[in-house]
Order: C-alpha cells, then structure tokens, then sequence
C-alpha cells in the first residue's frame, strides 16, 4: 500500500471498558468514505446500551464527512477523546465538545 493511500484509511480498534462502556481508538483519516462504518459501529453499541467513548489521538485526517459523522455521534452521547494537532484545531472550531485528558481503560 502507498502512503498516500494509507492516509486514507480509518482503522478502529475495540477496547472493552467495563461492560456499559466501549473505547473506540480511531487510527487514520475520519472521512466520508468511512463514516457510516463508523457510525454503525457505534450505534450497534449504543442499541445494546453501551456508552461509546471514541479515542481520536492517532487520527491524522478529518473531513466534511467526518466532522458530520462526529456531531451526530455527539448528539446520541458518543464522547470524543484526545484529538491532537490540526484534528483537534478543526473540531474544536465546529464547536465540538472534546476532552483532551481521558486516559484510557
């Protein structure tokens, strides 16, 4: 795979918190092309009443289509967790609540 082509990837890995809770660690680019992955990840988990918390540290990339996608896993309780650098920047700027802090576990 190119590195250009690696940039647009979205990798999400499961970490089970305790039972009621789900970390979500997001590696790549948060982007159209990914979001109703994404998305139906999270509601899956939201339908049998876990409490979906997303780790943005390893995303690199955010587009339109990913901004949308995170403001409507907001609206529905999905917590955003430790975006760095521009990712961060740009969220934060469309008003998107984000917790930069959250240790995982």
């Amino acid at each position: 795979m190119r590195k250009e082509e690696a940039a647009l990837v979205l990798r999400i890995t499961f970490n089970p918190g305790v039972s009621s809770r789900a970390i979500l660690r997001l590696e790549g680019s948060v982007s159209r092309e990914w979001a109703a992955l994404l998305e139906n990840e999270c509601s899956a988990l939201l339908q049998r009443q876990v409490a979906v918390s997303l780790d943005l540290s390893s995303v690199t990339f955010i587009d339109r289509g990913g901004l949308e996608v995170l403001a409507r896993l907001q609206e529905v309780g999905v917590k955003l967790h430790r975006p760095v650098g521009a990712v961060a920047a740009v969220l934060e700027g469309e008003g998107l609540d984000v917790a930069r802090d959250e240790r995982r576990g």
